[in-house]
């Protein structure tokens, strides 16, 4: 492969060498450096790749692109430079691999909240319309039957089109995916078009060193979305939508509950029955049908929506669109555990104030006869954290159960008790149980009937962190084991 082939869509400067030379392999990580790669040199956070440009050649690197000066002795290497590597990497990966996205009908769904329970409601309707669907997101990437556990929302450019080509040779229609602003901002998905670009809602968030200097960079991070797919795909609903739009280039659709948008869900309802929550709403406007969906709150109103304004131009039938979504499961995003008919158990991801208090509140408009909250903070973090979650539990939860949540290399008691100072601030009731098991087992053996019974914290994470080594601890197998261990008498109250 010529290197020129991999640089056609960019401008660059060739500062050495000859931009015609053959290369074998694309590497940012010099690490994966062999004999003839080409090696861009990445800017991080935590570190600089035109630090490792003199290991790359040492390795077999032929050729490297930088936009720092490099002092490299060797006269035979190639350096191209260029204004910004991250985004040249984009270019380059989506030439490296073909241009993968050209042969996909590519979904990509950006916002603060939503992105991944809409993105599995998306892949559930288009699989179960007969399109196969690729999905990358912050839990996996889903390619056919492999599943990749995922380290970022959205991974390195270079993955993304990886993953891309894969789903091609897979076979797959299209694909769907959580596209984070700093996804957007560090150019990992560059170098291709989106035929969809979703916006689900607006707040602050990642804001801080490393992240987004402030909410309007955060906020424009966000927009530019919609300056790279065909057709927008927007929450009407928002207050922020303009300032989103702000320069967009697409074909601009709407949903939401309120007149202006396209899509439109009316008569919303909120139901609980058998220790299920979920809603129903007709929608009106460009679609006309009635919708269940078994995942609580309005957000789920706005996720379903999202999805089915997708769907919409697939053609997907209305029947296998009302199938998908009364069936679709989402693991770790107010995940339903059916144990009992008599109380609702869920798993959720909740981890930070703004979004524990936001599960809370959605769960507190089922009236339930109490609302428990079982959750822990991580160690080496934020100690403010603790007194926010604590503090937002206790004003809208009946008890907090405080337990342990990847302590790291802190003394899980020493935030555990951070935790409850924060939940003396409010009214609600609390114990305190170090072990994550224990603490469980507490919510189901002391649950009420008409209890709603929220473990926050973990959703798909299926570990416990401690000093550096992650074991192994799924919530859904600690459920499973104190129904194991529980007495007859135990069982028969459930």
């Amino acid at each position: 492969m010529k290197l020129t082939s991999l640089l056609e869509h960019l401008q660059y400067e060739v500062v050495r060498g000859n931009e015609s030379v053959d290369i074998t392999t694309l590497v940012f990580d010099s690490r994966k450096v062999v004999e003839g790669s080409v090696f861009v040199c990445i800017k991080g956070v935590m570190s600089n790749g035109h630090e490792y440009a003199e290991k790359a050649v040492s390795m077999g690197a032929i050729a490297l692109v930088v936009e720092e000066d490099v002092a490299i002795d060797n006269d035979q290497i190639t350096i191209i430079k260029v204004d910004n590597t991250r985004k040249a990497l984009s270019f380059m990966s989506a030439a490296y691999f073909d241009y993968p996205a050209k042969k996909i009908k590519t979904i990509g769904i950006t916002g603060t909240k939503g992105k991944t329970t809409t993105a599995y409601m998306v892949q559930s309707i288009l699989e179960r319309a007969g399109y196969k669907t690729g999905l990358i997101g912050t839990i996996e990437t889903i390619i056919g039957d492999l599943r990749i556990p995922a380290n970022n929302t959205t991974p390195e450019s270079y993955y993304v089109q990886e993953y891309f080509n894969k789903m091609v040779e897979a076979g797959c229609d299209c694909v769907v995916m959580e596209v984070s602003s700093q996804g957007l901002m560090l150019y990992r998905v560059g170098g291709f078009t989106f035929d969809f670009g979703i916006f689900t809602n607006l707040e602050p968030d990642h804001i801080g060193p490393g992240e987004h200097k402030d909410f309007a960079d955060y906020t424009a991070c966000k927009s530019l979305l919609f300056q790279q797919c065909k057709v927008g795909i927007l929450n009407a609903d928002d207050s922020h939508l303009e300032e989103i739009l702000k320069n967009h280039t697409c074909t601009v659709e709407t949903y939401g509950m309120s007149e202006k948008a396209d899509l439109r869900a009316t008569n919303v309802d909120l139901h609980s029955r058998l220790g299920n929550l979920g809603v129903t709403y007709d929608i009106k406007g460009l679609m006309d049908f009635h919708v269940q969906v078994d995942i609580p709150g309005k957000f789920s109103v706005y996720n379903s929506l999202t999805a089915i304004a997708i769907c919409r131009h697939f053609n997907v039938p209305v029947e296998k669109i009302k199938e998908a979504l009364l069936s679709v499961k989402v693991k770790g995003r107010v995940e339903p555990v059916a144990i009992s008919k008599h109380f609702t158990l869920m798993i959720d991801y909740a981890h930070n104030a703004m979004s524990l208090e936001s599960v809370l509140t959605t769960l507190r408009e089922y009236n339930p006869k109490r609302l428990v909250c079982m959750f822990g903070c991580g160690g080496n973090r934020s100690r403010d954290r603790r007194f926010e979650m604590g503090e937002i539990s206790s004003n809208k939860a009946d008890l907090t159960v405080v337990t342990s949540d990847n302590p790291r290399y802190e003394e899980p008691q020493a935030i555990i008790d951070d935790i409850v100072v924060g939940v003396q601030r409010g009214p609600g009731k609390y114990v305190a149980i170090c072990d994550r098991k224990e603490a469980i087992r507490y919510c189901i053996l002391n649950a009420e009937e008409g209890d709603v019974i929220l473990l926050a914290g973990k959703g798909h994470e299926d570990y416990q962190e401690i000093c550096g080594q992650k074991h192994h601890m799924d919530e859904r197998d600690l459920i499973k084991e104190i129904l194991e261990e529980m007495t007859e008498e135990q069982k028969a109250r459930l």
